[in-house]
């Protein structure tokens, strides 16, 4: 069996793992466009911040060990046509120019995404850099020795963890973002304000609800213009997110409307033989009940492994996704999973939502930290589809519970009543995630008093 594999981040580096173990006979061809496979890009931000000294340390594959083992691993090699139905491919040696034909009995695409960048005026600009790969992480510890006023476009995950390691190393630094609030993907208000005024005390500029228009400078860059305002600048970092990279696919496989990849539970797409998984796919959502775009590595290395569970007959679905995270800012441990109240309403949901604040241990102990938990569920069903999390201790893995909660369908009533354990250490007689669901219940009945009554 003769498999290619395009693109070798998180999903393909876990295929091919896989592919290894299940079948040692089969011949796998490699194409990647970087001389290094598995980078954490998530590390990116450790790794300017001086928590990781050694970006090596960011890999958790190598090329030589996949040679090692007998794969065909064609690197700094970009393919400039696949044909699904001969099943063979083109692909260009970078350094040679050379172009030479593959064929292929399946084929695994898993060609990741790529940071959207607007056209923006003044973006051909040096010091302007996107951040995405091991060449980008390098790229921006480089140009940030020298540099003062540091500008980060865009309040996603990267951007906010860019912003507090450049403030961190006595940088100038100012957040722009079109919304009004920072992470307004994942969390609600009552969660991105604790963070975005840690940002204000430590002298960051928070440019909210504000567009860029375009970059200024002589041959570098030395202003970021809004549509509300003007901004020093000796570098800027553009995050504003990521757009899946099938172009090259495009016509031949279906897709989303933004170009992911549609495939069904066993990683299969529109075309026979044809697999993909990672940031270049569409992946079920468990909470809407409908293919989403979720460019997580957790979501590409599972779907990268149920690829080769599943590349000579269907055997192991994919269970779907929560799209669950973490993130950590100064003293702010947050975790969210499923729906955000306002991505439930933009989804046509009903939804509402119950939220605590309270200490996490009982009163007599010396010795406690505050906690707020939020839960956002079905009102017809009171199905769990979010949750989300903040304290200065660590609480982020209540999340991962409550991702299984939304993946089994579980409801306030369930939750409300799970067994969890007692330990004045570790949590209350009623755990924060019965409260929580307690809380849920409470208001439904109030909401159901307060009906009968106007009827």
């Amino acid at each position: 069996m003769k498999v290619a594999v395009i693109g070798c981040t998180h999903a393909g580096t876990a295929a091919i793992s896989t592919i290894l173990n299940r079948y040692p006979e089969a011949e796998i061809d490699v194409f990647e466009k970087n001389d290094n496979v598995s980078f954490l890009s998530c590390g990116i931000a450790l790794y300017v911040g001086g928590v990781v000294t050694d970006a090596n340390g960011l890999f958790y594959a190598s090329v030589e060990q996949f040679e090692k083992n007998g794969v065909h691993m064609h690197m700094e090699h970009e393919v400039l046509s696949c044909n699904t139905a001969t099943k063979e491919l083109l692909a260009k040696d970078m350094k040679t120019d050379v172009i030479t034909r593959y064929k292929y009995d399946k084929l695994i695409v898993t060609t990741g995404s790529w940071p959207v960048t607007p056209p923006i005026p003044g973006a051909d600009l040096d010091n302007i850099l996107l951040c995405k790969n091991f060449g980008h992480a390098k790229e921006i510890m480089k140009r940030a020795e020298s540099v003062q006023n540091v500008v980060v476009v865009g309040a996603g995950y990267i951007g906010v963890e860019l912003v507090e390691a450049f403030e961190e190393n006595g940088k100038n630094v100012t957040l722009i973002d079109s919304e009004s609030r920072i992470l307004n993907k994942y969390l609600d208000q009552e969660f991105t304000a604790p963070v975005e005024k840690s940002f204000e005390e430590r002298g960051i500029n928070l440019a909210l609800g504000q567009t860029v228009s375009t970059f200024t400078g002589e041959g570098y860059v030395e202003k970021v213009v809004t549509d509300k305002g003007e901004y020093d600048a000796d570098l800027v970092v553009m995050c504003i997110g990521f757009r899946p990279n099938t172009n090259l696919l495009k016509g031949q496989l279906d897709m989303l409307d933004n170009g992911a990849i549609i495939v069904d539970e066993y990683m299969q797409t529109s075309a026979k033989d044809v697999y993909a998984a990672g940031d270049c796919c569409a992946v079920h959502n468990n909470a809407t009940n409908q293919p989403a775009y979720i460019p997580l590595a957790t979501n590409a290395v599972r779907m990268g492994t149920l690829v080769a569970h599943n590349l000579t007959e269907p055997v192991l679905p994919h269970p779907g996704t929560q799209g669950t995270s973490g993130l950590k800012i100064y003293q702010h441990n947050l975790a969210s999973t499923g729906l955000t109240e306002s991505a439930a309403r933009l989804a046509g949901m009903n939804v509402r939502n119950s939220f605590i604040e309270d200490t996490y241990r009982p009163d007599f102990m010396p010795d406690n930290a505050v906690i707020k938990l939020k839960l956002v569920y079905e009102i017809s069903t009171h199905r769990i589809v979010g949750a989300q999390v903040i304290s200065d201790a660590d609480f982020t893995q209540a999340i991962n519970t409550l991702s299984v909660s939304i993946a089994n369908n579980m409801t306030i009533e369930q939750l409300a009543l799970t067994d969890f354990f007692f330990q004045p250490h570790y949590n209350k007689p009623w755990n924060y995630l019965n409260q929580v669901a307690l809380e849920a219940l409470a208001n439904e009945k109030e909401r159901a008093k307060t009906d009968y009554a106007l009827s």
